[in-house]
């Protein structure tokens, strides 16, 4: 038996006894299956309310759990290696298609799936081309596609609003996961803006939340401000981050309005809900024939900005009535 079959065959058994019984049902019951790994905590309301967005959808799309569609859920969390193993699982369930959430995850899953043989939706992810997820946006090609956040260029737009919130800022740490590779390229376009605005930039790379801790208290112990980027630690681990941002008076900038909701001081990107309807198109569309390679891969439609006036008023902060009125919500 060929290395390559055999490890597949080992991972089947070792995965789950009932996988090979779940496979032969799912082409006798006529329910399609679709598998969803998420890449952030199972009790995360934020996620939750995603997902019941996306099960709406697509039961307004004509697809009932328990009728003709059924889900397999799994939460990942941090862990590249829950990741990778809650990949092998989805996998081993042979579903028809994977919705798949981070960067980090469709990396895991992608590397389940060598021959891309599953057809994978991807959501909340940043930069997919130069990810190495699909050659371009517009065709993707092969089994996959999806809905993707942000380009490299939006650092720029991260320490110009964090620059005017908190105009006497002369130090920010970058907070990033280095091998997420757009996490690398907001730094470099944040490190070249900066100058413009006599700015000194520090990389904070972090892989875990012992790292969270030990970075940002030595970074905050000296004063500065952040730019906290999208990945599933910074996302799952965000309270962590808020408070030490709140304990050592640094203004920081995030990438999602939930971070601003759960008190951290200002945020810019697009809202989570937004891709639960649109994804949902597309896994109805792959489950009625469609190639996931002749549906572009989406563009945000717009970017939220969200400030909280509660975090900066306790860190002394007076926000300019100027960016108030750019602000799509105002947290008082």
């Amino acid at each position: 038996m060929p290395k390559m079959v055999r490890r597949a065959f080992v991972t089947l058994l070792g995965g789950a006894a009932i996988w090979p019984f779940a496979v032969l049902a799912q082409k006798s019951d006529g329910i399609r299956r679709v598998g969803i790994i998420m890449g952030f905590a199972e009790s995360d309301a934020v996620w939750q309310a995603y997902l019941a967005t996306f099960r709406q959808a697509l039961q307004e799309l004509g697809w009932t759990e328990g009728r003709n569609v059924r889900f397999e859920y799994r939460f990942t969390g941090e862990s590249d290696e829950r990741m990778r193993r809650m990949a092998e699982e989805i996998v081993g369930l042979a579903p028809d298609v994977i919705v798949a959430s981070t960067n980090s995850v469709v990396s895991a899953v992608l590397a389940t799936t060598p021959t891309r043989s599953t057809p994978v939706v991807f959501t909340w992810v940043s930069d997919p081309v130069r990810s190495g997820f699909v050659p371009n946006l517009p065709h993707p090609g092969g089994k996959i596609t999806g809905f993707h956040n942000f380009e490299p260029a939006i650092g720029g737009k991260w320490l110009a609003y964090l620059n005017q919130i908190a105009p006497g800022l002369r130090r920010v740490a970058v907070v990033h996961v280095p091998e997420v590779a757009p996490n690398v390229a907001f730094l470099r376009v944040i490190e070249t803006a900066a100058p413009q605005m006599g700015i000194t930039v520090t990389p904070a790379e972090i892989r875990n939340a012992g790292d969270i801790e030990r970075v940002l208290s030595e970074f905050g112990a000296q004063g500065g401000g952040l730019i906290v980027t999208p990945s599933a630690l910074t996302a799952t681990r965000r309270d962590l981050i808020i408070d030490l941002a709140a304990r050592f008076k640094l203004p920081a900038i995030y990438s999602f309005g939930f971070y601003a909701e759960s008190g951290g001081l200002i945020s810019y990107g697009i809202n989570q809900l937004e891709q639960a309807r649109p994804a949902a198109s597309y896994v109805d569309q792959i489950l009625r024939g469609a190639s996931p390679g002749d549906l572009p891969v989406q563009l945000p439609l717009k970017y939220e900005l969200v400030i909280n006036l509660k975090t900066a008023a306790s860190l002394g902060l007076v926000v300019p009535s100027s960016l108030q009125l750019l602000a799509d919500h105002v947290i008082e």
